[in-house]
């Protein structure tokens, strides 16, 4: 409450502090800003007693202040580090989360979205199917949704995404600097990541004249193992694989030890996420390292940002990822075969 008796609203912390109401909401949910910066917000928030934990228009609804994520799979590394990223921000703002996991499985991700409008969240962050994408803007739902990791075709929804198609070329690029010529992609069917991340490679295979070679797959280890010792089977087997996730990853290490094969020599690979076990599986696995801890916070700035202003347009955060190079994509020897 404000010393004039009014409840302080998001944009009197802004006009306190001399600053946006997005730099208000990424220091409310600890994203990315100078020192400085954060300490005039926070000393505005104090100044105007402005309770980051509490909407006024969502109190008078009703609405508990709860927060839903839903993920895709959470034995995805990614999404774990993605969760506790949602969970942090959401317990400094004094919000609990009801974390539900889909497997991927538009049903259950219906089965969930009812449960929220039963528990009547405050918002909804959520990875949702390509299927469930296709419908979602014809659902009634009563409370904003953010969207991460899946980009929806209308826009209509907030998100935060990472560059999908710049990664994935990324890390053709570097593959092709080393030597490798023959160069194989494993993707996710089931989600527009996987697609986008396939368009990347596509098209920088495609711009150095070389022949994609691409397989769409569920996103589970064991389908990654078989479709690569089914590939490597072949005349012509891949020098490298691509893979867009680290679920795929593990399926290829798994493949290259069934099948004996040395990683680099005898199969190079590289793919997406940093996790810790990356760095330990032979001479270390070449990656994309995605921001996990930005798009979790990023997503609670842009749902804090709509419950205070929910007409204003969607805003779609695209967010880079990083080369990390190890040992996995080493220079190929230019008599390999």
């Amino acid at each position: 409450m404000s010393v004039s008796g009014k409840i302080a609203s998001i944009k009197d912390v802004a006009l306190a502090a001399g600053v946006s109401v997005a730099t208000v909401s990424r220091v409310l949910s600890n994203g990315p800003v100078s020192d400085a910066l954060r300490k005039r917000v926070e000393d505005a928030v104090r100044a105007t007693g402005y309770r980051p934990n509490l909407s006024a228009r969502r109190l008078r609804s009703q609405h508990s202040q709860t927060i839903g994520l839903v993920v895709s799979d959470i034995r995805n590394p990614f999404f774990t580090a993605v969760s506790r990223a949602v969970e942090d921000a959401a317990y400094r703002a004094g919000m609990r989360v009801i974390l539900c996991n889909s497997d991927e499985n538009p049903e259950r991700e219906e089965l969930y979205l009812r449960l929220m409008q039963e528990e009547r969240i405050t918002g909804l962050i959520f990875a949702p199917t390509r299927a469930m994408l296709d419908r979602l803007d014809g659902l009634d739902l009563d409370f904003p949704v953010v969207l991460i990791d899946r980009n929806a075709p209308t826009g209509r929804h907030d998100a935060v995404v990472l560059d999908n198609p710049r990664a994935a070329a990324l890390l053709v690029e570097h593959l092709h600097a080393q030597g490798y010529r023959r160069i194989a992609g494993l993707f996710g069917n089931t989600s527009t990541t996987g697609q986008e991340r396939h368009e990347g490679y596509q098209a920088a295979m495609t711009v150095r004249g070389l022949t994609p070679a691409a397989r769409f797959l569920a996103p589970h280890a064991d389908a990654a193992e078989a479709a690569v010792v089914e590939w490597m089977g072949q005349r012509d087997r891949p020098e490298a694989f691509i893979v867009s996730n680290s679920l795929f990853l593990m399926g290829v290490v798994k493949a290259a030890r069934r099948l004996k094969l040395t990683i680099p020599d005898g199969i190079a690979v590289a793919g997406f996420d940093n996790e810790p076990w990356t760095e330990l599986v032979g001479p270390g696995l070449t990656v994309i390292e995605q921001p996990v801890q930005d798009i979790g916070q990023s997503a609670m700035a842009l749902l804090f940002e709509r419950l205070e202003a929910p007409d204003r347009p969607s805003r779609r955060l695209v967010l880079g990822g990083t080369c990390v190079v190890r040992g996995s994509t080493a220079a190929r020897m230019a008599d390999a075969d």
